[in-house]
């Protein structure tokens, strides 16, 4: 009786594994498929800017060093100022348009 139960727990142990592994082949294809689509859209996007392959690089690298880092600014725009209002971590958005109100 504790063979017969010992045998199906194995089994199931087993079959448990060879899911895992499929679904693990699935994911890495599927994170392949995802790339290569971003890959696509990044080449549609490039083409349609009209940049001469010879000055792509230079534009990237222009663009690269001239942009403002991701982690201190959400790009967001204060509605009333149309400027930007720097914080740690982010916009502040809660004195927006306090500057426009003051007399």
């Amino acid at each position: 009786m504790a063979t017969s139960r010992t045998t199906k727990a194995r089994a199931e142990v087993e079959k448990a594994r060879q899911k895992l592994a499929e679904q693990q082949t699935k994911l890495k294809e599927l994170e392949a498929k995802k790339t290569e689509v971003e890959n696509l859209d990044i080449v549609d996007i490039v083409r349609g800017m009209n940049i001469p392959l010879d000055d792509l690089a230079d534009v990237l690298q222009s663009l690269k060093n001239a942009a403002i880092p991701a982690a201190s600014t959400s790009g967001q725009v204060d509605p009333k100022s149309k400027t930007p209002k720097l914080i740690k971590g982010g916009i502040d958005e809660s004195d927006a348009g306090e500057e426009d109100n003051e007399e």
